[in-house]
Parts: structure tokens; C-alpha cells; sequence
């Protein structure tokens, strides 16, 4: 059977491939993930997250060579902490909150509302519980500490993932859907928007043609330059020499219940070929 691969660009200022992301430490890997990349192209294509997953978005072999690998940032992320201005709502959900907050005023000169604030109550509500004895909506948590998250990025770094296809036309409906998405989309996280083109061509073969006969993506900042051999990482069967197991298959994305399961991959130098495609790319 005739097999077709899409090349997609993943290329930004920031991208961050998370695999074992908590919200006080948020990873990335070196490289996109099947489960990323298929999202991605899911959330063009207009899917919800509660949908069952499209099965030839999911049957689609999948490979990622890294021209760019980029650079590993760590931001120094602060959150909560600090006191913010009284809101109607905050007065709404916590009746401590008004009480304290009209005793306060009293004293105040002018009208303060909408700009008050009140030592060590901090102003978003947090864990809100209901009140034994009044059955109000109260806050458990009236002041907060900064927590400092750890935040990991890939600085320009610029892949080229492929997915390959018996479906031709399928494949050029989703290329489609990269350049005109029903949904906003991101490189692993929604700090980290593309830039310029994603959808690349769609060519007859396999991932491994695809990648040899495919120029290298053009650099988008000034560094060291890329080596002519790129490392690429191709989907495979669990029998083949040298395969190794990756936990990115996705299963769903439904944020209750979002679940992943074992695929394999082969990693291998990409020799790129003299007479290669260069990129038409809209930065």
C-alpha cells in the first residue's frame, strides 16, 4: 500500500514539550511528543478534548527530526502571594470578607472601594468550602505565601515532525487545518504560540525519505550552526533492532480522565540528500 507523509514546522522562541509535567515543576522534553503533535493537529482540525480521539490521527506513524534542538531555560515563576483590592465577588462568597471590609472603610477617608485592601487577606478566594454553622461560601485560606514553580523551556529550537499516511487526502486536510485551525494552537504549552508556517509538503514514501530528502529548517536566530546529520526519532515496531519504548501514544485528551500508552521508536542520523526540498516558510 502506497504510503504519504506530511512534514509539519515546529518552530518558536519558546516550545515546551512536558512529560511528566506537576504544577510546581512543568519539564519539557528534548523534543515534541507524539501525544503534543497529534493534539495539535487535532485542535486544528476543531476537536474537543472530550472527543473520542480521530483514529487516523492516532493510526499515523509518527517521526520528529530536531534541525534546531535548541537551548534548555528555566523561568523563575512566582505565583500567588501579595495583597490585591477587594472585589464584589470576594465580598459576595465570604461574609468574613464583608464584615472585616466595611469595619476597615469606616475608618478610611474617600471612598476606598475598588482600591481597598486588607492586611494578610489575600484577594483571590482559595479553597473555598462551605460554612458548617451559616452554609456560606467561605475561603479556607485567607493569605498566601509565593510559591515558586520551576518552568522549563526549549529556546529556538525549530523540529520537523512528520506523520505518515496511507490517506493522502486526509493528510492534506489536516495541512489544511495547521495553516487555517478551528483552535488556538501552541508548541506544548500556551505560552509557547508558532511562528510563521506549520504545514510543510506532503510527498509519497515514508518518514525516513521524507526526512533525507527534506532541506534543513532555517535557522531563526544567530548561534552555532546545525549539524548537516540531524537526529531523528521514528515510530517503529517493538521487534526492530535497537527499538526503545516511549510512553506517548495517546489513548485520550480528556482532562478527567486523560490517559497514554507505549509506543517505539528507532533514533537515527539523518544524511540529508544534495538535491533536498528546501522549506517555502512564512516566518
Amino acid at each position: 500500500m502506497t504510503q504519504h507523509v506530511l512534514l509539519i514546522r515546529l518552530a518558536a522562541p519558546l516550545q515546551s514539550w512536558g512529560t511528566v509535567s506537576r504544577f510546581s515543576r512543568r519539564d519539557t522534553h528534548s523534543r515534541p511528543t507524539k501525544s503534543a503533535v497529534i493534539g495539535l493537529c487535532a485542535a486544528a482540525l476543531g476537536h474537543d478534548r472530550a472527543e473520542e480521539l480521530d483514529n487516523d490521527l492516532v493510526a499515523a506513524r509518527f517521526g520528529v527530526r530536531a534541525d534546531h534542538p535548541g537551548t534548555p531555560v528555566r523561568d523563575y515563576h512566582i505565583v500567588g502571594a501579595g495583597r490585591y483590592p477587594v472585589r464584589p465577588r470576594d465580598i459576595i462568597t465570604d461574609h468574613r470578607l464583608a464584615a472585616a471590609l466595611a469595619a476597615d472603610m469606616a475608618n478610611t477617608d474617600g471612598t476606598a472601594f475598588g482600591h481597598h485592601e486588607l492586611a494578610d487577606w489575600y484577594g483571590a478566594p482559595k479553597y473555598v468550602v462551605t460554612e458548617p454553622d451559616s452554609g456560606a461560601l467561605v475561603s479556607k485560606q485567607l493569605s498566601r505565601g509565593a510559591l515558586v514553580t520551576e518552568r522549563w523551556y526549549l529556546a529556538d529550537a525549530a523540529f520537523v515532525a512528520a506523520l505518515q499516511h496511507p490517506d493522502r487526502a486526509f493528510l492534506a486536510r489536516v495541512a489544511a487545518a495547521l495553516e487555517s485551525p478551528k483552535r488556538l494552537l501552541w508548541l506544548g504549552r500556551k505560552s509557547c504560540p508558532p511562528s510563521g508556517t506549520l504545514a510543510g509538503p506532503v510527498s509519497s514514501g515514508t518518514i525516513e525519505d521524507a526526512f533525507k530528502s527534506t532541506a534543513l529548517l532555517p535557522s531563526q536566530s544567530v548561534g552555532p550552526r546545525p549539524s548537516p546529520r540531524p537526529w531523528a526519532w521514528v515510530e517503529t515496531a517493538p521487534d526492530t533492532p535497537a527499538a526503545a519504548p516511549v510512553q506517548d501514544q495517546p489513548v485520550t485528551f480528556d482532562a478527567d480522565r486523560r490517559a497514554h500508552t507505549t509506543r517505539w521508536e528507532t533514533r537515527t542520523r539523518v544524511t540529508i540528500a544534495e538535491n533536498a526540498t528546501e522549506w517555502d516558510v512564512i516566518p
